[in-house]
């Protein structure tokens, strides 16, 4: 709770990259075969969504010299903002393929996120492009280059409250094949057998999250946190002040709520249909897209109260956001950014921290996130970034070196404010 964390600590980066050499080897084994465009449109895709977290997590990562085995063990890095570069120009040459593809074979069944829809597919991809280009809008120098890129494929259409992205292979309440179970569920949640998981037991309620929330009037608080079920807090939902050595036996704090563990059989969330239309709202309010902010973040809202299973969601997020308030109703909101990815960082709780964690190291909203009260805690600010892992600085020592010191409170991912 201090941020003193070390190179193994909340690592993903060899998970990416594994999940990415499959795409790759999808992509390049697809693309010698024009009847697999669409299988390769779809490695593409996958492969900037993977890359672009890689890039957010770490900065500079292994990229053109990536999947080089055995002709290059020891890839070098790649600078941040020209993999953003490339990315973008991966996610216009999919849309492309699948466009030129109307004749090639249709993935199907096989596709576990859209059934074969690639109209869906194009929509993924675009949403991808207007993300990496509103994560880079601190860069004044680019904006003009951005908005034009993304003018360029306006007409595919984003994800949007009809269709997000989101996989199911056919997640079942079982432990065969070493577990069935829908990941976030499986990892956050029970076993087949109904016992809950370590993360379950580990993870509690945050006391600012809860008091944000309860504070907005906002009824997604017992969807996103359990109610105490017994003891002296039954009915109540509580959390933990972050850092805090002497924090709350579980019995008294709230764990993973309905509204995020759903069943063992729920969809593994990509990018959600209240992610992508935030996004749209940012575009909008800046002028890069056309559109009005307002109808795009107000969707954005009731999107994330029908997720969390929100009673009467519709009616609810209109009495919520019409509410005179802040960062709440958009016309009482004095800076739109701020509503906005506000909204959007309440709305990314449980699943998609990290993009969360994105989100406020580009704008700095929620502006009032509280530091670690743990009296060891490090540094004045919260941390910018993690670190590389140790099987870096064993396998590619002088390539990870070359990167100079990586300082967790120093060294900014290049979008960050």
């Amino acid at each position: 709770g201090n941020a003193d964390y070390r190179t193994d600590d909340y690592q993903s980066f060899n998970g990416f990259y594994s999940n990415l050499s499959n795409y790759n080897f999808l992509e390049t084994s697809s693309a010698k075969d024009p009847a697999l465009a669409n299988f390769a449109a779809i490695s593409k895709i996958m492969k900037v969504y993977d890359f672009q977290a890689l890039v957010d997590n770490y900065g500079n990562v292994p990229y053109t010299d990536a999947f080089q085995a055995p002709v290059v063990l020891s890839p070098k890095y790649d600078k941040a903002e020209a993999i953003y570069d490339d990315l973008l120009k991966q996610l216009d040459a999919s849309i492309t393929m699948i466009k030129a593809s109307a004749s090639a074979t249709n993935p199907g069944s096989s596709d576990i996120v859209f059934q074969g829809n690639m109209d869906n597919w194009k929509k993924f991809a675009n949403t991808l492009k207007l993300r990496i280009a509103i994560r880079q809008s601190n860069l004044s120098a680019k904006q003009a280059a951005l908005k034009s890129a993304v003018n360029a494929t306006l007409a595919e259409g984003y994800l949007d409250e009809n269709v997000q992205a989101a996989a199911n292979p056919g997640y079942s309440n079982s432990d065969a094949n070493g577990g069935q179970e829908s990941p976030f569920w499986r990892i956050n949640g029970f076993d087949q057998n109904g016992n809950a998981t370590s993360n379950n037991a580990y993870y509690r309620a945050n006391a600012y999250a809860v008091n944000k929330l309860k504070s907005f009037n906002d009824p997604r608080v017992d969807r996103f946190y359990l109610v105490i079920p017994n003891g002296q807090f039954a009915g109540q939902i509580r959390g933990n002040v972050f850092g805090d050595l002497n924090s709350l036996q579980n019995a008294n704090t709230s764990a993973f709520g309905p509204g995020l563990l759903k069943s063992a059989g729920m969809d593994a969330i990509l990018l959600s249909s209240s992610e992508a239309l935030f996004l749209q709202a940012e575009a909008a309010n800046s002028g890069m897209i056309p559109g009005s902010a307002q109808t795009f973040y107000e969707k954005g809202i009731t999107a994330s109260f029908v997720a969390t299973g929100v009673a009467n969601a519709a009616t609810a997020a209109v009495a919520y956001y019409t509410q005179d308030m802040a960062n709440v109703s958009w016309a009482s909101s004095t800076n739109k950014q701020q509503a906005i990815v506000t909204q959007k960082w309440f709305a990314l709780n449980g699943y998609s921290n990290l993009e969360a964690y994105n989100e406020y190291r580009r704008t700095g909203f929620p502006n009032d996130i509280p530091r670690s009260v743990a009296s060891g805690a490090l540094g004045t600010t919260q941390p910018f970034r993690i670190l590389y892992p140790t099987s870096e600085y064993q396998t590619n020592a002088a390539n990870v070196k070359a990167e100079g010191t990586v300082d967790r409170f120093a060294t900014k991912i290049f979008w960050a404010k």
